[in-house]
């Protein structure tokens, strides 16, 4: 298979899913080494192919068709730093359990695993969060009166 693909890691992958097919084929054929080789050859087939399509499909007129949301505008973007500057800064004035709390809520967590995470009552959850959020929004705005 080397020799024919020119590829030592495609080699080994056309060899490695030809043994892969045999364990799920449950039996042996009658002549195990002429089907592995008949099934990798087959797979190489495949491979050149897909990679023929592949290029004939990827060309340059054609990636010219492909819309997408333009990139961002200069403005833009150093917006959305300033934005991502100013809500680490707030968390980071955060107390830690407010900290933490608020990161565990946005990562999806449950109050129950935020409770058993950070040792709280799990009915206690729901305001320690309200009043994290509160001080966050304080802090995020810039009052000076939400200082910890």
């Amino acid at each position: 298979m080397d020799r024919l693909t020119g590829e030592p890691d495609l080699a080994a992958d056309l060899a490695q899913e030809a043994f892969v097919k045999l364990y799920h084929r449950g039996s042996f054929p009658d002549r195990p080494e002429a089907w592995l080789v008949t099934v990798a050859l087959n797979q190489l087939r495949n491979v050149k192919s897909s990679s023929r399509r592949r290029v004939r499909l990827l060309t340059p007129s054609r990636a010219e068709g492909v819309h997408s949301d333009p990139p961002p505008a200069p403005d833009q973007v150093a917006e959305a730093e300033a934005s991502r500057g100013r809500v680490r800064a707030a968390i980071d004035r955060l107390p830690e359990r407010e900290r933490e709390l608020l990161l565990l809520s946005a990562e999806g967590y449950s109050y129950r695993d935020i409770a058993a995470t950070l040792a709280l009552n799990e009915a206690s959850v729901g305001v320690f969060l309200s009043r994290a959020r509160t001080a966050f929004r304080e802090l995020y705005a810039g009052d000076p009166s939400a200082s910890h």
